[in-house]
């Protein structure tokens, strides 16, 4: 008999929980809003790029008002007269141009009005805390502005130029996410990186919204025009056909534009190769494109990239890994973190893992997905949910999940799978503060919740390993040889953890695709949890 979480828990946190509203990304969307918005420097951003967008072309007021906004500041100023007086445009021009009237007149008052937006999201962003992401996706939305405004070129559409500030903003939220909340940019990277998900699938599996909703939302809330917002909303599956009005014609550009940037990011001929077949395949009809006009298209943007850049005074980001972040774990635990090679579709590792354990992962996803959005859960199911997927999908021998007592002064294991559970679970216990012994007290759960780090141990018989589990695991499960804690902690308040072992070793780790869809399903039990 599997116990479960009951009266008796009633000092946990999770105890007097109530069900939550349905992961439909309203939740997700709150808190990154809450905490994207309520910064005093994106409410500035937020501030300054409606401004710049509500600036009308449609009289000489407008292009005053742009000039007056660009002489403001000094550095935008530079860049503005930089890109004006780039090999094209000095070429176009004839002599130097000196003034910010004169470079908007050459380079159109649409391109300058863009450049400034782009140029905010730059000096907002480019010094965020993780660089390396931030400049990747900073070179993709700047990169999808210029396909936009080579769109707007070539349509009939009034107003057509907004397609260019539509599609720079289509990755605004993949920009917040790498900036404000970059773990979980990491997540859904890891997921893309299988190449088995969708940038829409995998942002819902972490987030539970879209990237496209959460760009739409942020708009919404910088009063950023309709028109504008609702280019930001994904279009349905296959081939498109043309638009029946500039609205859904500039979805259509704001999707385009962004495919395209992701594939000139990622290659240096992007006519050659399968992805640009498929964007013709999907957008050509629609966007009256054939192989000749997109081949002219990557030409024309490589280009103007590279003056974009220049004008920026920024370097191309040279596509590599970037660095791991430092969470203050000993060197040994972020080693055993790593995951491991590739999986197969049928059997089991020697470990007792399944070959298809990401297959099992996603199915657990979607199934504790479906429990919360309909609404109908408690707290426990959800739990549980989570503590069986981890237990089947990966193949251990026993799993728990552990909450803090506070009238015990203890965290102590509440509801168990495995082999001898009931007798575990009894004696899975430790105090609420490290006790003192090795190292100094630090043993491993303390430091997985002091740091909220999930650590994947595929060898526990490492000396160093060893040194940090405590002594009641040591005399409690002798036999473990590798396991998994998954830390609970929502703010900074540590409410438990999740752990699950096996008797032996696991040397195939855990990939990528699998970290990220253990990572949903904490995530799932993390919001079941939040206040």
């Amino acid at each position: 008999m599997i116990p479960v979480i009951g009266a008796a828990a009633a000092s946990a946190p999770m105890a007097n929980a109530t069900p939550s509203p349905p992961p439909d990304g309203r939740r997700v969307r709150a808190a990154l809003l809450h905490k994207v918005c309520g910064d005093d420097d994106m409410f500035a951003l937020g501030s300054a790029v409606a401004r710049v967008v509500q600036m009308s072309t449609s009289d000489d007021q407008g292009t005053h008002d742009l000039a007056h906004y660009v002489l403001s500041d000094v550095a935008l100023t530079q860049r503005v007269l930089r890109l004006a007086n780039t090999v094209r445009y000095r070429t176009a021009a004839g002599t130097a141009v000196t003034t910010v009237s004169r470079a908007i007149s050459l380079l159109g008052f649409d391109n300058v009005r863009t450049v400034a937006l782009a140029m905010l999201l730059v000096d907002a962003l480019a010094s965020s805390d993780h660089a390396y992401s931030v400049r990747v996706e900073l070179e993709a939305s700047l990169c999808a502005s210029l396909v936009g405004r080579e769109m707007a070129r070539h349509s009939f559409y009034q107003g057509a130029e907004e397609a260019s500030i539509g599609a720079l903003f289509k990755n605004l939220g993949a920009l917040l996410v790498a900036s404000h909340e970059h773990d979980r940019y990491r997540e859904i990277q890891a997921l893309l990186g299988t190449g088995k998900h969708t940038p829409a699938q995998a942002a819902q599996m972490i987030l539970g919204c879209s990237l496209d909703a959460l760009s739409e939302a942020v708009l919404g809330e910088w009063k950023i025009p309709d028109v504008i917002v609702r280019a930001q909303r994904p279009l349905d599956p296959g081939a498109l056909k043309v638009a029946v009005n500039r609205g859904e014609w500039m979805r259509q550009v704001a999707s385009f534009s962004l495919e395209v940037a992701r594939l000139m990011a990622k290659t240096a001929t992007p006519s050659d190769t399968p992805e640009a077949q498929a964007l013709l395949a999907r957008y050509g009809t629609a966007l009256n494109l054939g192989a000749a006009e997109l081949d002219e298209l990557f030409e024309s943007v490589a280009f103007e990239m590279t003056s974009l850049l220049q004008s920026m005074n920024l370097q191309p980001v040279p596509r590599r890994a970037p660095d791991e972040d430092k969470n203050g774990l000993p060197n040994v635990l972020l080693l055993a973190t790593l995951g491991g090679g590739k999986e197969e579709e049928q059997g089991a590792y020697p470990s007792g893992k399944p070959k298809n354990a990401r297959d099992l992962l996603l199915a657990g996803v979607q199934d504790v997905t479906q429990m919360r959005a309909s609404g109908q859960h408690k707290v426990n199911d959800v739990v549980m949910a989570v503590l069986e997927t981890l237990y089947t999908a990966l193949g251990f021998r026993f799993a728990t999940v552990v909450l803090k007592d506070v009238r015990a002064g203890q965290y102590r294991a509440r509801a168990s799978f495995g082999l001898g559970a009931t007798r575990v679970q009894d004696g899975f216990a430790f105090p609420l503060a490290p006790a003192g012994g090795e190292k100094g007290g630090r043993d491993l759960f303390h430091l997985a919740m002091e740091n909220d780090a999930d650590l994947m141990i595929s060898d526990a018989r490492s000396a160093k390993i060893r040194a940090l589990l405590p002594a009641w695991h040591k005399a409690l499960l002798p036999d473990a040889q590798s396991f998994i804690v998954l830390p609970l902690v929502v703010g900074k308040v540590q409410l438990g953890l999740f752990y699950a072992d096996r008797t032996e070793l696991a040397p195939e780790g855990v990939p990528a695709d699998e970290t990220a869809l253990i990572k949903a399903l904490k995530g799932q039990v993390l919001a079941a949890l939040a206040p």
